[in-house]
């Protein structure tokens, strides 16, 4: 975070701050007084700034969804992102802090749209409601001023996740390379039959686990990055470089 960054915008709840930041080129979103959560540019709120959401997109490499779940708002950028760059996806983003979605949407671009609905709520309690099914790739991005929820390591929370998901669907799932140790790629075989990870250069450790072995040759693989890319208008190359089979 730019130290010429300037606060428009401040509020507290149980949770803590939500604080939104404007540098002059863009604009970031901080839980805390040196938290980069998310940020985007003001010039173009789809090139997405932060490295960790380049790579959870390579996910779309595997499949072309219609229907994406989100959990975890932040300022919006990946949603905003799929919502303009994708136009036949719909989308569904649960928040648990309506700070949050005030900021994305007063200060982010997110958009006001039947494509992408949000849900004002615990994730917990969205995951369990039993009319929720049939998702294509879901994104898990549960974090606060402390850091990851914990949640996201637990072994009923993964086993919903993968009730959700449809047969040949994709679960992707942001941690920290602290938690390359845990047991979660274990957990995480009991209900998926491929996994991959990306390391990133600032800590993250994006997790890809699918439903379905991969029918996609090599070629095919190179060809529909190249599609991807095009598409959104910003390279994937330096996740994709770092994309790793842990099965």
């Amino acid at each position: 975070m730019t130290a010429s960054a300037r606060e428009i915008f401040r509020e507290y709840d149980q949770y803590g701050v939500v604080r939104v930041l404007d540098d002059g080129n863009r604009r970031i979103l901080s839980f805390g007084d040196d938290d980069e959560q998310s940020c985007v540019l003001k010039t173009d709120v789809t090139d997405l700034q932060h490295e960790y959401t380049r790579a959870m997109l390579l996910a779309l490499i595997f499949n072309e969804p219609r229907r994406v779940l989100t959990l975890g708002l932040g300022a919006g950028s990946l949603n905003t992102c799929l919502h303009n760059r994708f136009p036949g996806i719909k989308q569904e983003v649960v928040e648990l802090r309506p700070a949050v979605i005030e900021a994305a949407r007063r200060f982010f671009q997110l958009p006001r749209s039947k494509r992408l609905v949000l849900h004002e709520m615990d994730a917990k309690v969205y995951l369990g409601a039993p009319e929720v099914s049939g998702v294509d790739i879901l994104f898990s991005d549960l974090y606060g001023s402390d850091g990851m929820d914990e949640m996201q390591l637990d072994p009923d929370f993964i086993e919903r996740c993968a009730d959700l998901i449809k047969a040949d669907g994709w679960l992707v799932l942001n941690c920290w390379r602290e938690h390359e140790s845990s047991e979660l790629p274990n957990l995480l075989s009991t209900w998926f039959t491929e996994l991959y990870s990306v390391r990133t250069s600032d800590g993250n450790w994006v997790l890809f686990a699918g439903k379905k072995p991969s029918q996609l040759s090599n070629s095919q693989i190179k060809s529909r990055l190249k599609q991807l890319e095009k598409q959104l208008g910003f390279s994937l190359h330096p996740g994709f470089k770092r994309l790793q089979s842990l099965i």
